[in-house]
C-alpha cells in the first residue's frame, strides 16, 4: 500500500523516527518550561546540560565501567547537583532583573561548559552502543521497530507525564506555583522558598541530563550536540507557550512527527518547518498554543 508514492511501512518508520526526535524535544522543552514557568529564567544552558548527561554517560562506561542503566540514575543526579550550584551561586542574583540578563548569563555558561569539554574531547563524535537488553528490533508485520527507539519514546512519555502530574495535580506543585507568584505568603506557612527554587532548577537540569543519557546511543556524543537541539527546543517552547508544561510535551511530540513526515514528502524543508510553524503561531497567537494570554 502506498500513500502519495510512499509505502505504508516507510511512513510508519518515519513516524517512529519523528516520535523519537519529538521525545527529545518534549523532555528538553519540558525542562525549559519548568524553569521558565516557575523561575522566569530563560535557561540557554539547557543544551549544555543535555550534552553533559550524554558525555558523562560515555565517560562512565569508558573510564569507570558503569553501564547505561546506572547512568540513567547517576547522570541526572550529578547534573542536577551542578544545576543547584548554578542557581545558588549565579542565578539567584538576577531574578529581579530583566529576562535578558538570565539569557546572557546562561549563554555564557553554555560557552564555558562546551569549551571545557571541547578542549578535552574535540568535536568528533564518540560512539555509544545501546544496552544489550535493548539491542535489535522487533518485527510488527507492517514494520520493523528498533527496540531502543521504542524505549526512548516510552521512557520520555513516562517522565514527561509524571512531571506534569506532580506540578499540576499535587500539593508540592501547588507550593511551587504559589512560591513563584507570592513567595512571602508561602514563606509565612513555613516553606523554604529559596530551597524550593534551587530544587526546581536542579530538577530542570536533571531532566536535560536524563534526555542526554537517552540520546547517547541515538546521536553521536559530542561536546557540541546540545547546539543542534537547543534552538529547535526553544522554538517548541515558544509554540507551546512559555511556561506551559502540557504545551511543551504535546508540542514537542507533535513537531517531531511533523518534522519526520516533512523529510518524506519535502526533505528540503525538514530543517525549517518548525520555525515556519513558530512564525505562524506567533502571528496568530503570540502567547503560544497552550499559553495564557495576558
Amino acid at each position: 500500500m502506498e500513500i502519495f508514492g510512499v509505502s505504508l511501512s516507510g511512513l510508519l518508520s518515519q513516524l517512529l523516527l519523528g516520535l523519537v526526535n519529538g521525545s527529545f524535544y518534549a523532555i528538553l522543552s519540558l525542562g525549559l518550561a519548568v524553569i521558565f514557568g516557575l523561575l522566569n529564567v530563560i535557561n540557554f544552558a539547557h543544551g549544555a546540560l543535555f550534552m553533559s548527561g550524554a558525555l558523562m554517560t560515555w565517560m562512565a562506561l569508558n573510564y569507570w565501567g558503569l553501564n547505561y542503566w546506572w547512568m540513567l540514575v547517576l547522570a541526572p543526579l550529578v547534573v542536577g547537583l551542578f544545576g543547584a550550584l548554578i542557581e545558588r551561586l549565579l542565578l539567584r542574583w538576577i531574578y529581579r532583573l530583566d529576562h535578558l540578563y538570565g539569557l546572557l548569563l546562561t549563554l555564557g555558561l553554555t560557552l564555558l561548559i562546551e569549551g571545557v569539554f571541547r578542549s578535552v574531547y574535540g568535536v568528533s563524535g564518540l560512539g555509544y552502543d545501546p544496552p544489550e537488553l535493548l539491542e535489535g528490533a522487533t518485527g510488527l508485520g507492517f514494520m520493523i521497530m528498533p527496540n531502543y527507539r521504542a524505549w526512548v519514546v516510552l521512557a520520555s512519555l513516562v517522565v514527561c507525564l509524571g512531571t506534569w502530574y506532580v506540578i499540576e495535580k499535587t500539593k508540592l506543585g501547588a507550593y511551587l506555583r504559589a512560591g513563584t507568584e507570592n513567595p512571602r505568603l508561602v514563606e509565612a506557612f513555613g516553606i523554604n522558598v529559596p530551597l524550593m527554587v534551587t530544587l526546581t532548577y536542579a530538577f530542570g537540569a536533571a531532566l536535560a541530563a536524563f534526555a542526554g543519557v537517552l540520546a547517547a546511543p541515538v546521536y553521536q556524543v559530542t561536546p557540541l550536540m546540545g547546539q543542534n537541539l537547543i534552538i529547535v527546543v526553544f522554538a517548541v517552547v515558544v509554540i507551546g507557550g512559555m511556561g506551559s508544561i502540557m504545551g511543551a510535551i504535546l508540542t514537542g511530540l507533535g513537531l517531531g512527527v511533523i518534522e519526520g513526515f516533512t523529510k518524506v514528502f519535502y526533505p528540503q524543508a525538514s530543517s525549517t518547518v518548525v520555525f515556519v510553524i513558530m512564525v505562524i503561531v506567533l502571528l496568530i497567537r503570540p502567547a503560544g498554543l497552550f499559553g495564557k494570554e495576558k
